[in-house]
């Protein structure tokens, strides 16, 4: 599946505010709740609708809603969670789960320490969480770790993609299509997105 971008002037706008090394914790931190709620909005363009009866102060008429059990938002600590809180303002009964990860500044591949899901996970449909999909090495790891709690659909939701981790990804899990606001240049020789909007998980939890 071919990586999708979200392409829209008001998520463009966003990311160049993101991308500013002058945007503070706060500013930066409700936009990427925000461009989250973006990408939810796209990925979850395909959900199945459930046809229910309401009455409205003229009428009885048929309405459809999403049974939000089918599905389970996961974030991959810890700047996951600053995508998760623009998902539950859109859906509010959302289940949470949290996959652990980390990455190795040498090797630069990530060292998990953290999984707790729903333990129905394999009953639903999966959409992962995480600001960066740089070398890919986080995703798949996260993805494989679903995949052996036999999860049959997963997708990946992100603020800034490289094609380096985009082409990993699609090569070792073809399966799971990726959202991305936007789709940077390439990687440095240290990992790191460019142009990109440097580290999220700092810049979300306002660390440096």
């Amino acid at each position: 599946m071919k990586a999708i971008e979200l392409n829209h002037p008001l998520v463009e706008h966003k990311i160049a505010i993101l991308r500013n090394k002058k945007t503070g914790t706060k500013e930066f931190r409700e936009l990427a709740e925000e461009i989250a709620m973006f990408l939810c909005y796209e990925a979850m363009r395909d959900a199945e609708l459930d046809e229910i009866e309401v009455e409205t102060p003229i009428a009885k008429t048929k309405a459809k809603i999403i049974n939000e059990d089918r599905y389970a938002f996961i974030p991959i600590l810890r700047a996951g969670l600053g995508l998760s809180n623009g998902i539950t303002k859109i859906i509010p009964n959302a289940k949470i789960g949290v996959i652990g990860l980390y990455r190795n500044e040498e090797t630069l591949e990530p060292v998990r320490y953290y999984y707790k899901v729903p333990k129905d996970v394999q009953d639903r449909e999966v959409i992962l969480l995480d600001p960066m999909l740089a070398t890919g090495g986080s995703a798949i790891d996260a993805i494989k770790m679903l995949k052996e709690d036999n999860v049959k659909k997963i997708k990946f939701l992100c603020l800034i993609a490289a094609p380096e981790g985009i082409k990993r990804v699609e090569e070792q899990y073809p399966d799971v299509q990726i959202y991305c606001a936007k789709i940077d240049s390439h990687l440095n020789d240290i990992g790191y997105i460019v142009p990109g909007l440097g580290d999220a998980g700092d810049r979300i939890f306002g660390i440096k």
